[in-house]
């Protein structure tokens, strides 16, 4: 659950720090106090994009710091892991900079994250429905999400759109197949020839560049004997040999130790030099005796080179490049042969669509059985949102196979008793749109496993007796999860467990945005300001008194 926020230098913020508590808290404050301030910097902290604006004026940056308790909440967990961003604790820092010229960073427990990773681990943490949630709930891809989430169907609905993808891969190759078989054939008869002559060459990167060494020494074998020769005359079989030179300086630094033992190291040093040019002079007699020239295997290595340079230059191909061109011809030559062979390019298909058809029906299955549950549970609520009569229910018309399975997925609507569903897209009441919609996010929030859900005025529209009932919604919400609720509703005020209120204030000439947690006395007050009139009166603090003790 969301723990603390920390807000920096933030459209009208000056600085703000905020503990928040599990179970249901309100949000409230006059009109362009700044409600939806803590929305939108808990949203950038979650990985949304910034608009500009959003440093307070006068600042070079603004700053956000959201911190979540994670225990229990797995996926989120198992998202770090995967990421390979340390979590020892069970509490995460997301922290948001966004600068006065527009750039942008992120960070993940103080490691530097992308916008992308804000955005996938924010999707284990929060949901967010505002007003404009309403409006997402009129796409089909939406409605289609919120069924598939409700009855736990999001992998299956996962695999049927991969095995879809495949399927329709094979079915577009087939296709290509038939209109191009003729081709094909031709490649195919090509590329035979081809693989047939190059691996008849039997060529790798390891031989070339033993055969360029090979061929170096048998090429200049006559030249390394002779030069060999002459350095073993050079160093110990010439009369002037170094050794013999070496031998006649040692006999005389013994002679001249006779009379200075200093020099006795000298001789050391002199008789260390002799030995390893000894065991030179034996090395280098081996080295000449392995030596031996022979044509034959010159030939015979020049050929082998000469047979490589053309292939490479008949291919067009470096030399190194070879064997990776004869891998790629196999790789070709292999599906060429795929699509050749009778009816093998048709049952591979045929295999993927069965298999894409079994997912599908058994998301469908699954998708018939959640509407089902779905239209009572939705309907029921409607009956308490005062929409009595009114049904609710999931029409799921069957459709040519595709990547979102065999059915459109349509959420119907009665508004009340004797009228026909329609689409919820016809519902014509802002008001009945607004109930309809919170009767969904909280029936379906109830499958979910998103810790904390915060409401942005949702509420919009509803009055009356009808607001108490959504108050009670959200307070039962509150008891399964951590909710957060922006509202202009005492009714909906007076049920928060906790409650926030938001004000703005003139300070040295700039108009800041404040928020804090009201005591019991406090929430008195903000809860008859919201209930109405220019003055508070005792009557008004009354009833609001008695809102709030229930």
């Amino acid at each position: 659950m969301l723990q603390t926020l920390s807000i920096r230098d933030f459209v009208i913020v000056d600085q703000l720090d905020l503990d928040f508590q599990s179970g249901f808290t309100v949000l409230t404050g006059e009109t362009g106090a700044g409600k939806s301030i803590l929305i939108d910097a808990l949203s950038l902290a979650l990985g949304a994009r910034g608009e500009g604006g959003i440093t307070r004026a006068g600042c070079d940056k603004a700053e956000i710091s959201a911190c979540f308790s994670l225990a229990n909440n797995v996926e989120a967990l198992s998202w770090l892991a995967e990421q390979e961003i340390a979590q020892d604790e069970p509490e995460l820092l997301l922290r948001r900079v966004i600068y006065a010229d527009g750039r942008s960073r992120a960070f993940i427990n103080g490691s530097p994250a992308t916008m992308q990773q804000l955005k996938d681990l924010g999707e284990f943490l929060v949901d967010i429905y505002s007003q404009n949630a309403h409006h997402s709930l009129l796409k089909s891809a939406t409605q289609r999400q919120v069924l598939d989430e409700f009855g736990g169907l999001l992998e299956v609905a996962k695999n049927v759109s991969e095995h879809y993808k495949r399927w329709y891969h094979l079915h577009g190759l087939r296709l290509e197949l038939e209109k191009n078989a003729e081709a094909y054939a031709d490649e195919l008869a090509i590329l035979r020839d081809n693989v047939r002559e190059l691996s008849a060459l039997a060529f790798d990167s390891q031989e070339w560049e033993a055969l360029q060494h090979e061929h170096l020494l048998l090429s200049n074998g006559a030249s390394l004997i002779t030069s060999g020769e002459t350095c073993l005359d050079l160093l110990s079989e010439g009369e002037l040999s170094a050794l013999n030179l070496l031998a006649q300086v040692q006999h005389h630094l013994q002679n001249m130790q006779t009379y200075d033992a200093s020099l006795a190291e000298v001789s050391e040093s002199l008789d260390s030099g002799v030995i390893q040019l000894q065991e030179a002079s034996r090395s280098l007699n081996r080295y000449i005796q392995r030596m031996e020239l022979d044509p034959a295997r010159l030939s015979e290595v020049d050929a082998r080179i000469q047979s490589i340079h053309a292939a490479a230059r008949k291919y067009r191909s470096r030399v190194e490049d070879l064997p990776a061109l004869l891998q790629g011809w196999q790789s070709r030559m292999a599906e060429l042969s795929n699509f050749a062979d009778d009816g093998a390019l048709a049952e591979q298909e045929r295999l993927a669509f069965s298999e894409y058809t079994k997912l599908a029906e058994s998301l469908s299955a699954g998708r018939t059985a959640a509407a089902a549950i779905l239209h009572q549970k939705i309907t029921a609520e409607m009956q308490r949102l005062s929409l009595s009569g009114g049904q609710f229910s999931v029409a799921l018309t069957p459709v040519a196979p595709s990547v979102n399975g065999l059915e459109q997925v349509e959420f119907l609507v009665a508004g009340h008793a004797g009228v026909a569903p329609r689409a919820l897209s016809k519902v014509a009441s802002g008001g009945e749109l607004s109930r309809i919609s919170l009767a969904i996010r909280v029936v379906t929030a109830q499958q979910g496993s998103i810790p904390t859900m915060i409401f942005d005025e949702v509420d919009v529209g509803i009055g009356g007796g009808v607001a108490e009932v959504v108050g009670n919604l959200l307070k039962q919400l509150g008891e399964q999860r951590q909710v957060l609720v922006i509202t202009h509703l005492p009714q909906v005020a007076a049920l928060g467990k906790h409650h926030l209120r938001v004000s703005k204030s003139q300070v040295n000439g700039q108009t800041l945005s404040t928020i804090a947690a009201l005591s019991a006395t406090s929430r008195i007050e903000e809860v008859a300001r919201m209930l109405g009139g220019i003055e508070l009166t005792e009557t008004t603090r009354q009833h609001a008194k008695e809102m709030l003790l229930g």
